[in-house]
């Protein structure tokens, strides 16, 4: 394919796609908002069936639906999958009405980078491809619908649909926010704990006969927040209740732990260490772990960096910089695909910041670069 053609042709669509951006991300789709998660799989396979490329559904009770879009479904070769998740962070009307807004070279909104603005670059990227005539292989995007909570809404049905979708792929590209000039190979693994403390409650007059369910809890947390590696096992707790008031003993508490490693045998250790220091609770208090989802970290593997190396082929044989390696502490759909089998690299699209904050904002140039990048790769592969 004449990659001249197929830059212009994007750059001639941008400005399009640039408009199907905000429109998504207007379509607020906070994780547990299944009916919002729906429309924004809805809107993409609306624009998907006008091209008349094929869409299918994952049903979900409580989640939003897993999609698979297929560009050339009845070619006969290993297809290219791209992958972005539609769910955001924050509540609906965060941002305030409309949801988003464009300030001079930037886009502000939920999930405008993480991770709708890399959906809308790798629908951008198939567009050209197909306008141009690409047909070597199928191109499939796959749109993840509780990515930000582990697939915990949808008990891990969506990520294993979207495994079994790709499992024969040559690639998965997947579409987080990028680092410039980079692609992540290895991501940390994430696991949730909530630590629920039961005491005995008494008046605070005397409250040298009750147990305090915050008392324990406190104890417990300073243990837990020994674990502040870079490199390895980080946990940070991050939300606590308890207690009914002041001149009460608290009886009960609980706090949710957020918890990260590199690899396996690191979630095993911490699992393990959880377990002990939960036992240790405070005398005349009880404390249970309940597990709130977890995924694989993304581990460095052969089939991974093979597919790296061809991509910074693909790219110095075109006069573009080649890619560096990186690595993330955040989670992702990656880990879980990488663990599936599945040749994968992580972070191709868009660039910008605040990703998890009210200030979240997009790089409106970074949509076409992505386009062109991801484009570029199945185009060659």
């Amino acid at each position: 394919m004449d990659i001249r053609l197929l830059f212009e042709k994007i750059d001639a669509l941008n400005d399009a796609y640039i408009q199907v951006w905000e429109d998504c991300c207007n379509l607020e789709s906070p994780s547990l908002y299944k009916e919002g998660v729906d429309r924004v799989g809805a809107y993409f396979a609306g624009l998907a069936r006008k091209k008349g490329w094929q869409v299918e559904e994952l049903p979900l009770e409580h989640a939003g639906n897993a999609m698979c879009i297929t560009m050339n479904p009845d070619v006969q070769n290993r297809a290219v999958a791209l992958s972005g998740h539609m769910d955001t962070v924050h509540p609906v009307g965060s941002f305030g009405t409309p949801a988003v807004r464009r300030v001079g070279d930037k886009i502000y909104g939920p999930g405008v980078t993480d991770c709708k603005g890399g959906i809308v670059a790798a629908f951008l990227a198939m567009d050209a491809l197909d306008q141009l005539g690409y047909r070597e292989r199928p191109v499939q995007l796959l749109l993840q619908s509780d990515e930000e909570v582990h697939s915990r809404i949808s008990e891990q049905k969506s990520i294993h649909w979207i495994c079994e979708k790709a499992k024969n792929a040559v690639a998965f590209l997947n579409a987080e926010p990028q680092d410039r000039g980079a692609i992540k190979l290895q991501r940390k693994g994430v696991m949730g704990m909530e630590i629920r403390i039961k005491g005995k409650p008494y008046h605070a007059g005397q409250c040298y006969l009750g147990h305090s369910a915050i008392a324990a809890a406190a104890q417990l947390i300073g243990e837990i927040e020994k674990f502040k590696d870079p490199d390895g096992i980080t946990c940070n707790v991050g939300t606590i209740t308890g207690g009914t008031a002041a001149n009460v003993v608290p009886e009960e508490c609980a706090f949710l732990v957020d918890i990260r490693y590199t690899c396996e045998e690191e979630r095993k250790k911490i699992a393990a260490a959880m377990e002990g220091i939960v036992s240790h609770v405070a005398e005349g208090c009880e404390a249970e772990i309940i597990s709130r989802g977890w995924r694989p970290a993304m581990e460095q593997n052969d089939q991974n960096d093979a597919l790296f190396e061809k991509i910074n082929e693909i790219f110095a044989g075109v006069g573009l910089p080649k890619a560096q390696r990186s690595k993330g502490n955040g989670g992702s759909d990656a880990a879980d695909v990488t663990a599936y089998g599945i040749p994968c690299v992580d972070c191709l699209g868009t660039m910008g910041g605040g990703i998890h904050t009210l200030d979240e904002y997009g790089e409106l140039a970074s949509l076409a670069e992505a386009a062109k990048q991801m484009a570029l790769i199945v185009s060659h592969l």
